[in-house]
Parts: structure tokens; sequence; C-alpha cells
């Protein structure tokens, strides 16, 4: 089966966090299974999947198992949405507003997608939404602000707060494409943008798996990687990295009330389980987690597939 094409909505308006507002606002999603109705013709079995950092609508591949036939999504709808500020939706570089784009949170990006779900399928509450790495920011914010609007959240290696390596990993790529000198002069900075992306692949994978690697083939892979960071938009990256480093919801996880199951790599250098989602399960009532070992690290998150089984089970508790 090839994979599904992207659709497209507008919303006729989006209002920031700061009271900045934006018009005809692009969406890009992309759904899965079929949808069943509640007595009023309502849609009952949504699940939003929400993408990582780099990603877009088309990410929901990473959870395929969990959505084929015997995954444990095969009966629900499924809808996978470009967060704003990426790329395909509402972002600096999708509206030619650069720099004008109005700065935006990890709130802004959650009520987007509710505000979405709301005009275009009338959804006022969704099954459950499962979240990766920055998308998991996003999942946990909706489920803090917004307890009743989910029955069942799985957040995939991710974190309640932006501290430490992280913090400093979003800064310096922000330092490094706000002070070269092509930016300053109004072009795209190539060379900064392509150093950015080459440091964030040092850190998605295990020490284990570069060690692995001949010196030549690091090198290449740095290389490719440069080479796709250097078509990124530099206010893309500069407003999403200044979203992730404001992330933090301590003192809001108390209030989450939906069925939370954790997934954690024991690998992943972003999100170290003894940093990250071991704290965070102990701060959020009653949450299940699950660690494994992968030596994709940070991107084991593809594996999710090996955990079909605690996933339906979990599922079928609520």
């Amino acid at each position: 089966m090839g994979e599904i094409p992207a659709s497209y909505f507008k919303i006729e308006e989006f209002q920031f966090e700061s009271g900045e507002k934006i018009q005809e606002a692009p969406v890009e999603y992309r759904t899965t299974g079929k949808p069943s109705f509640d007595d009023m013709g309502v849609i009952d079995n949504a699940v939003i999947y929400i993408h990582g950092w780099s990603g877009d609508c088309s990410s929901v591949r990473r959870i395929a198992a969990l959505t084929e036939p015997g995954g444990a999504l095969e009966n629900f709808f499924v809808i996978s949405i470009s967060s704003l500020g990426s790329p395909g939706s509402a972002s600096p570089s999708t509206t030619a507003m650069g720099a004008d784009f109005p700065e935006y949170t990890i709130l802004d990006m959650v009520n987007f997608q509710r505000q979405f779900l709301d005009e275009k399928f009338g959804i006022r509450k969704v099954r459950g939404v499962i979240g990766t790495s920055m998308g998991g920011f996003q999942a946990l914010q909706w489920a803090a602000e917004y307890p009743d609007e989910m029955e069942f959240l799985i957040p995939l290696v991710t974190s309640w707060r932006v501290r430490g390596i992280n913090y400093a990993l979003f800064s310096y790529m922000n330092h490094l494409i706000e002070e070269d000198p092509e930016f300053r002069a109004g072009r795209r900075p190539e060379r900064a943008l392509a150093l950015a992306s080459m440091l964030m692949y040092l850190h998605g994978l295990s020490r284990e798996y570069y060690q692995g690697l001949e010196n030549a083939e690091l090198e290449s892979s740095m290389m490719d990687m440069g080479s796709e960071g250097a078509l990124m938009d530099p206010y893309d990256v500069i407003w999403r990295n200044r979203a992730a480093m404001k992330h933090d919801l301590s003192g809001k996880l108390e209030s989450i009330r939906a069925r939370t199951l954790i997934f954690g790599v024991n690998q992943d250098r972003y999100f170290p389980p003894e940093l990250d989602t071991i704290p965070m399960a102990q701060l959020i009532p009653k949450a299940e987690l699950v660690l494994f070992d992968s030596e994709c690290g940070h991107l084991g998150v593809n594996e999710i597939g090996k955990y079909n089984e605690i996933i339906v089970s979990f599922i079928g508790g609520d």
C-alpha cells in the first residue's frame, strides 16, 4: 500500500497566546483508518499523532505497525497534522512571512491542532493523543491544559521540560544561524543551517551506533544531514527552537487525567530515562512506563511496533 497523500485545510483565523492573529492559516494533515460516529453524528474514535521537531504529518509512518491490520490502532481514525511552525502548515516559510510570523509557544501548537479538529471534523474530544519527541511536548501540554479532551495519552521519547543539553542544543543552533553573516545580510545561511542539522544528527542515535560506523561512513552521514539541513528555512528553525526552549510543564502534570503510557529508550541521548521519562512517569497520576533498549537511541521510537501487544492491552483497559 502506498503512502496516503496529504490533505489541506485553512483555518479562517488563528490567534496566538500573544494576541497576534493570522488569517487563512494552512493546515497539512493525513488520516488513516475509518471514522466511527456517536448518536449525535460526531466522530468518536479519533486518535491524534503529533510528530517531532523535524517531521510533518507524514511522520505518522513511524507508528505504521500500530495502524496497520492487527495493530493496536487499526480500529481508530488516526489524524496526523503538520504542526504549527512546520512547513506544510502555517509557518514562517509556508506563509512567506519570515520574521514577521508571530513567535509561538507549545500551547499555541496545541491550540492550532484543537481548532483544526473542531473546524474540519467537529471533534472536540479525542480518544487519545500520541506524541513523539517535540510532539510529546504538545501531547503532554494538551493533556495538562485540557484534561477532559482525551481518554488516553502515549508520550514517546519525550519530556515535560527542556533543560540541560537539550536547551543548549536548541540555543546553539539558533546562535549558529542568527550570527551567520549570510543571515544578517538577509540571505539563506546555508552553512549555518547545515552545521545545525549535523549537530542534531550527532545526538539522535546511540553512542554504540556511532561507534559501529567506519569514520568514512560517519563523515558521509554527517554531510548528507548537512545537505538536507541547508534546505531548511532559518525562521522555521529559530521559531521552533524558541518554542521548545520555553517548554516547561513543572507543576502541571498532576492535572493530567488521561490514562498515560510512556515509552522511553535507555540509549536516548536527548531524553535519558533517568533524567526525563522516569521522573515524568512519577509526576503523572497512575502513569505506566515502558523502557526498552535500542542502538538507534532517540530514533528507537521507530521500533514501537514491537510493543503492539502492550499498547493493545493499555488501550483496551480504558
